[in-house]
């Protein structure tokens, strides 16, 4: 249900998400989603977390391997940016964040997926230095805020589609950015 969720948000954007489209797609009833989830704003934060599960255990890999500071850095970025426009993950952050003001399970489970990406960059970036690849003086947690920030910004460019901005030059801004603010050793 939640892959075909991610799929219809994919195709056709978050305004036509209906608990009958969706259902009909799914050959069941628009109650019978409802007794599941409750709400559309429960289906699309159950979809979003069964998204963000498959890239926490993706960064819980970057994180044990053996390789450079600067290459697992550069793969979380990479993780961390949407596939393009609409990218149904994206599309489903930005639809949350906007309801979080009014809905507080929506805010709390919000800050809790922020957290997990907060938590496993700041312990990539203090794996950096205290293998000696980044700089010693390095203040963590403020430049794993910033460097989240900015790719929060990135991302959205991506996923509206600006002709601007692509994946592609999202990276590169990125990696410019991360060279700059992740100084190394």
């Amino acid at each position: 249900m939640l892959e075909e969720a991610m799929t219809v948000i994919a195709e056709q954007g978050l305004a036509p998400l209906t608990m009958s489209a969706l259902a009909d797609r799914l050959g069941t009833s628009g109650g019978h989603i409802l007794y599941y989830f409750g709400s559309k704003d429960r289906l699309l934060l159950e979809a979003l977390r069964w998204s963000e599960a498959a890239l926490t255990e993706e960064r819980r890999a970057l994180l044990a391997r053996r390789t450079a500071a600067e290459r697992r850095l550069d793969q979380f970025l990479g993780l961390y940016l949407p596939r393009g426009p609409r990218d149904p993950r994206w599309m489903l952050w930005i639809e949350l964040w906007a309801r979080t003001q009014a809905n507080e399970e929506l805010r709390q489970a919000q800050e809790e997926l922020d957290q997990g990406w907060q938590r496993d960059l700041r312990a990539l970036l203090a794996q950096g230095v205290d293998r000696g690849r980044l700089a010693v003086d390095l203040d963590v947690p403020s430049r794993a805020r910033e460097l989240l920030a900015l790719l929060d910004g990135l991302s959205i460019q991506v996923v509206l589609g600006r002709r601007d901005e692509d994946r592609g030059r999202a990276l590169a801004s990125a990696r410019a950015a991360a060279e700059r603010l992740v100084p190394r050793a």
